[in-house]
């Protein structure tokens, strides 16, 4: 019987994609074949008191690892594990390791060639440098620079490869979330070079404008747009994209003070096909929610806490129209009454009603 385990736990079907979380603290050799032969290609590392050379020599074919919040990592402690060719390691996340510079990222990037996920959030030591030796990852689908405070135009000029096209990257996900130093230049770079891009997330950018909104509109595949709290995105912007972004699922513009009812008219004529909208804050009424009622009939998820202009004839149009609601936030909305509260929980397809911080 005890055979009959130990061959099931060595059962590859067994642990098909599945990842190992490990605590790297001494020695052990038997650690590593022991994962490969149950065939297992992702890991993550908890925490970290060796080297990842044994780790990552051990592990042949690794596809994914994750080092999220190994603070202890460092250039010198990185330096003697991406020394050689990792063909097959598709994802790395090094979100939140402070420690690692440009240094890191040229071996990275000439080692690890095939890599398709990229997570650097929260890496403040990463500069316009990073930048150019990522553009030559011809692989890569998704890039985090959240936090990355130190890129600028630059850098994101270097990433879009314009005078590289032999280069240039396939970036489909971005987020430069508080990457304060990017303004419309950095917008109008993407929209030349990374044309297959479908997601991107600018909140807190705060030079970023409406003329960047402009050059988005130029994405062919753009679906995901996140501009929270950026204070100079107005209802100009959003008309920019109704004007092409009839592709766009998702919008956030929540905390964005320039965002009115004028917004509104141009999603319900422009961007009818979205089926997440978040407008925390904006300025917005009741008139603005019965015109997306009209023709945004798609809309799954709808956040308008604390617009506080919003009352029951608002509410009771979206609930009337919006048969697909599943996901929505009132919360902060004082002249909604109980009676029309009451009402939108009787909702066909609504899921989950928030009132609450």
């Amino acid at each position: 019987m005890c055979q009959k385990w130990r061959d099931a736990a060595y059962c590859k079907s067994v642990w098909k994609n599945k990842e190992a979380r490990l605590h790297l603290h001494r020695h052990n050799p038997t650690l590593f074949p022991s994962l490969v032969k149950r065939g297992i290609k992702r890991v993550q590392v908890l925490s970290l008191k060796k080297s990842l050379k044994e780790l990552v020599n051990g592990m042949p074919n690794l596809e994914s690892l994750n080092l999220s919040g190994c603070y202890n990592l460092t250039d010198s402690s990185l330096e003697g594990v991406f020394i050689r060719d990792l063909s097959s390691l598709k994802e790395l996340n090094l979100s939140l390791c402070k420690d690692v510079s440009d240094q890191s990222m040229q071996r990275i990037s000439t080692s690890c060639k095939n890599l398709e996920v990229l997570d650097l959030a929260g890496c403040t030591k990463i500069t316009n440098a990073s930048l150019m030796s990522i553009s030559h990852l011809k692989n890569l689908r998704k890039l985090n620079l959240r936090s990355c405070r130190q890129i600028s135009d630059r850098g994101i000029e270097h990433l879009c490869c314009l005078y590289c096209q032999q280069h240039r990257v396939a970036i489909e996900e971005l987020c430069l979330q508080d990457c304060q130093k990017l303004t419309d230049e950095s917008l109008k770079h993407i929209s030349l070079g990374l044309s297959n891009l479908k997601k991107i997330n600018l909140s807190f950018c705060i030079s970023v404008t409406d003329t960047g909104m402009k050059s988005l509109a130029r994405l062919p595949s753009l679906n995901h747009l996140n501009v929270r709290s950026c204070d100079n995105v107005s209802d100009i912007g959003i008309g920019y994209l109704s004007e092409s972004s009839h592709k766009l699922k998702e919008l956030d513009v929540s905390f964005c003070a320039n965002i009115t009812d004028a917004s509104l008219r141009h999603i319900a004529t422009g961007i009818q096909s979205l089926k997440f909208l978040a407008m925390t804050t904006c300025t917005i009424t009741d008139d603005g929610l019965r015109r997306i009622s009209k023709t945004v009939t798609d809309i799954e998820t709808l956040n308008i806490s604390q617009c506080t202009a919003i009352t029951d004839a608002g509410i009771l149009s979206l609930c009337e129209s919006l048969t697909n609601l599943m996901f929505l936030d009132l919360y902060g909305c004082p002249k909604l009454t109980i009676s029309a509260i009451e009402t939108v929980r009787k909702s066909p397809n609504l899921k989950q009603l928030n009132l609450e911080l």
